[in-house]
């Protein structure tokens, strides 16, 4: 009931921070279940990896980040975090917690701080999807919003296509959004923001980030936690030109001269 309650008032727009939640409100519910999946992949030298992981722990601590999560119906979301590469580092997984106060968030952070930051090869954005969605299937919360959070500095180039991994986590009403770093940029042909807002976001309110200044990074985090948090839909959502082609979402899987496309029917249930 608490669910269905604050949709209602988040689709309506009556400000969610004037009802209070009942005082035997169940544990699991929440007004979001977020997961940040951020790219550790070789392309990332050790500086941008660092300038990441310090531009999610300053937004996790920043004031404005709790003060987004008590604004909503319930004042509390369920987060989880894990790094990705050519494959998902399960040793990086953080386990999903609630915050609604500026100690869950400090808690939250510590935890991630004291991982160690590191590269591995390889960039597969769909494994990371099919991992993050899973997560976010398989856990004991139930909030009004699903989201999956994701940081990247390239194309998919192994592993699953993108477009069926992002399709079959629409399908499960879980909205992408994307940060697309550009601090070094390739001449591949496809430039990445526009890679990510055609064949990565999807979802109601989904929005892409481009972040091209190392210096950027952390209030680019915070904007997109922010907003997040908030369900809000930025103004300024990048939208593909009519002019402009089409994507080939393969782009990046094509770069390899061994590349056979193939089939993956499990993607398609």
């Amino acid at each position: 009931m608490l669910r269905v309650l604050a949709l209602i008032l988040f689709l309506t727009g009556i400000p969610m921070q004037a009802a209070a939640a009942p005082p035997d409100a169940a544990s699991s519910d929440v007004d979001l279940e977020l997961v940040l999946a951020v790219d550790m992949s070789g392309s990332m030298d050790m500086e941008e990896a660092r300038v990441q992981r310090l531009g999610y722990l300053e937004a996790l601590r920043h004031p404005d980040f709790i003060n987004a999560i008590k604004g909503g119906y319930l004042g509390r979301i369920a987060i989880g975090y894990f790094e990705w590469a050519g494959l998902v580092n399960e040793a990086s997984v953080l386990a999903w917690q609630v915050i609604d106060d500026a100690e869950d968030a400090e808690a939250f952070a510590a935890r991630l701080e004291a991982r160690p930051v590191g590269t591995r090869r390889g960039t597969s954005i769909s494994n990371a999807i099919l991992f993050g969605t899973n997560l976010i299937e398989s856990n004991a919360y139930s909030g009004v919003r699903r989201v999956l959070d994701l940081s990247g500095d390239g194309h998919n180039n192994v592993g699953p296509p993108v477009a069926p991994a992002r399709a079959a986590a629409l399908e499960r009403g879980i909205v992408i959004n994307g940060l697309a770093i550009l601090i070094r940029p390739s001449n591949s042909g496809v430039p990445l923001d526009q890679y990510y807002s055609e064949c990565v976001i999807g979802g109601p309110g989904s929005f892409m980030i481009p972040v091209h200044e190392a210096e950027d990074f952390a209030i680019a985090v915070r904007q997109k936690l922010l907003l997040e948090v908030s369900g809000r839909t930025p103004a300024w959502r990048l939208r593909r030109a009519a002019a402009t082609p089409p994507v080939d979402c393969l782009f990046g899987e094509k770069l390899n001269p061994n590349f056979i496309e193939r089939v993956f029917p499990e993607l398609n249930r």
